[in-house]
């Protein structure tokens, strides 16, 4: 990437980066992190006064994988109404050995690809592998990649949902039909009996799903919780459940966990980098009864990873525009 940099738009990030490709690329991004050969620096997150927009910067290096970057951008509410995705980023790799700028890369495909790969990875981890039924709170623009991904790493036959505005549950079915499963619109009382991988991916400041709604063995796979205040689900799961996240510093502050932790309910010692156990290190789930969650907070090490993978990707394919600068 010497030849200066490297733009990869939008359109080219969609067709050289597929859910696989996103799920290697995140699964050993954890592993790294967990073995101290990645790190996240401070999350910058704010309201900026403005559109109810948030804006901040996700950052880190990846020494393992020679990876170094930024991811700059943020959330706006009002973009669907626009015809635009509500997420909006762009994502900044530089050479690790002279600081130089590599490659421009979008970040708005790429972030729903990562986060639906992090689900993925914790139910490939975590879930029961007899795990039929998934459930899905939220049927946003994300829900979509959520349900595919899952898809992929156990043999579901149904889906229910549910969704706070339920008119935007029909285009979750479709995909659900799409790839041969069936779906059912249910309440979230509902869902939690019927699930055995609940994905929660909204945008909530409160519990969506309670404890006595879940049954034993479901795996939670909490994705919408990136920011204090947001919340998904009843605080009270995570006492008797394996809890497990992406980041713990992230999910003590930012994440699910920050109400537990808050109230204390749990300390941060209660929760597991899921890099442990994609490691060998950490056994994760103990008995087909027991409860596990992972808190999915997002970090930037995870844009960065699968922002590489498409800036090799579209130079290996010829899909890439350089520019000087």
């Amino acid at each position: 990437m010497s030849e200066g940099l490297l733009i990869v738009g939008e359109d080219v990030c969609a067709e050289v980066v597929n859910s696989e490709d996103a799920f290697d690329a995140v699964e050993a991004v954890f592993a790294a992190m967990a073995k101290g050969d990645a790190y996240n620096f401070p999350v910058i997150r704010e309201a900026i006064g403005y559109a109810d927009a948030l804006y901040g910067f996700k950052s880190g290096f990846d020494k393992a994988g020679k990876t170094l970057g930024v991811k700059s951008g943020g959330y706006w509410p009002g973009n669907m109404d626009k015809g635009l995705t509500n997420h909006q980023s762009t994502i900044f790799l530089f050479d690790p050995d002279t600081g130089m700028l590599q490659a421009l890369v979008g970040g708005n495909y790429l972030t729903a690809v990562r986060t639906a790969a992090s689900s993925s990875v914790s139910i490939a981890h975590l879930s029961r592998k007899d795990s039929k039924v998934l459930g899905m709170v939220g049927a946003g623009h994300q829900s979509t990649f959520q349900l595919r991904a899952a898809a992929q790493q156990r043999d579901f036959e149904k889906v229910v949902a549910w969704n706070p505005h339920p008119e935007m549950l029909p285009k979750l079915g479709e995909v659900a039909k799409e790839i041969g499963l069936d779906f059912e619109a249910v309440t979230q009382e509902e869902l939690g009996a019927q699930a055995d991988v609940i994905i929660t991916i909204t945008s909530a400041f409160e519990p969506l799903i309670m404890k006595g709604w879940i049954k034993p063995g479901t795996h939670i796979a909490c994705m919408g919780t990136d920011t204090k205040g947001k919340q998904e689900i009843d605080p009270a799961i995570l006492v008797d459940a394996a809890v497990f996240a992406d980041e713990i510093a992230q999910s003590v502050t930012i994440g699910e966990a920050q109400h537990a932790v808050a109230s204390r309910l749990i300390s941060e010692e209660k929760i597991t980098p899921i890099g442990a156990v994609i490691n060998g290190d950490h056994p994760g789930r103990s008995t087909a009864e027991e409860i596990t969650l992972f808190d999915g907070t997002g970090v930037g090490l995870q844009d960065l990873a699968v922002a590489a993978v498409a800036a090799d990707q579209a130079v290996k394919q010829g899909k890439a525009t350089r520019v000087a600068l």
